[in-house]
């Protein structure tokens, strides 16, 4: 019997069981290895490793988790999730169960890309959705920002602190007269143009014939949980402006008794900062429910 499953072998499912493992308890991750930023080849704005490759990153920590005799890392898919607190039952794709008395969801989120041909094979590398992550390494050149909806307005607002911006409104949005005053008071170029799809390293193609080059390129995601497993067993969703989460209390406890959830799938905005400062918030709050069960 483990005393916490962690499902999502992440940034904050590995705070949120580094936590745990220091407080000697008998802890279980299960990873299916599909980090969000896998895309990237560079993380930014993470203190201490910034400029790292995040594949680099994710394998330190998890060598350091693994120096824990009370941890045990699992490869797999959770294929099911039943039981109650105390007596959670978790099975694997690789036909493994495991019985735990708290769960972790960790498992983050996937991110709906507009459907623009050419946008999914740049994500991550010349599309962005984050400027305090990937704003500065474009060196105040020319920033495009694509429309996905509302939210989209105050992104291309915040980027010209990185660079020139040309917003492309991209039929997703009806501008009113004050949000096009606004942006153009903070100097950025409105394109009502439709886009065409994306070439070369960051280059949009517009419907009538032009090409636009860019140092890079944002839009505003949405995202989704990763995985149906926080729906099939009934955790309460929210709707944010970035999209769903699994609605969790101020000690990461969701609406299931006995299981909590961290990181992106839990909190929004999203950065690897932000997510491993809430998996080491959750480690905590899961080791004193299980010390206090009745709080």
């Amino acid at each position: 019997m483990q005393d916490v499953i962690v499902i999502g072998g992440s940034f904050a499912g590995m705070a949120a069981a580094l936590q745990l493992a220091r407080a000697r308890r008998k802890v279980l991750v299960i990873d299916a290895g599909q980090r969000r930023n896998r895309f990237a080849s560079r993380s930014h704005g993470f203190l201490g490793q910034d400029g790292m490759d995040p594949a680099q990153i994710w394998a330190q920590a998890r060598d350091q988790l693994l120096a824990y005799p009370d941890l045990r890392w699992v490869k797999g898919t959770v294929a099911s999730l039943s039981g109650r607190k105390d007596e959670f039952r978790v099975a694997t794709d690789p036909g493994e169960t495991h019985e735990g008395r708290r769960i972790l969801l960790a498992t983050g989120v996937s991110d709906q890309l507009p459907e623009i041909p050419g946008l999914a094979e740049r994500w991550g590398r010349t599309v962005f959705h984050c400027p305090y992550c990937h704003g500065f390494e474009l060196d105040q050149g020319r920033i495009g920002v694509i429309a996905t909806g509302a939210l989209s307005v105050h992104q291309a607002e915040l980027l010209p602190d990185w660079g020139e911006v040309t917003f492309f409104v991209n039929d997703a949005l009806t501008l009113s007269h004050d949000q096009r005053a606004n942006l153009h008071a903070r100097g950025v170029v409105v394109e009502d143009t439709p886009l065409a799809r994306l070439s070369g390293g960051a280059d949009v193609e517009l419907v009538d014939g032009r090409v636009l080059r860019f140092s890079g390129l944002f839009t505003a995601s949405r995202t989704e949980p990763a995985g149906p497993l926080a729906g099939l067993i009934g955790c309460e969703m929210i709707e944010t402006p970035m999209g769903r989460q699994i609605r969790t209390d101020e000690a990461k406890e969701t609406s299931r008794p006995g299981i909590f959830a961290c990181g992106d799938v839990a909190r929004a905005p999203h950065s690897v900062s932000l997510a491993v400062a809430d998996g080491a918030w959750a480690g905590a709050q899961l080791h004193r429910s299980l010390v206090w069960p009745e709080v």
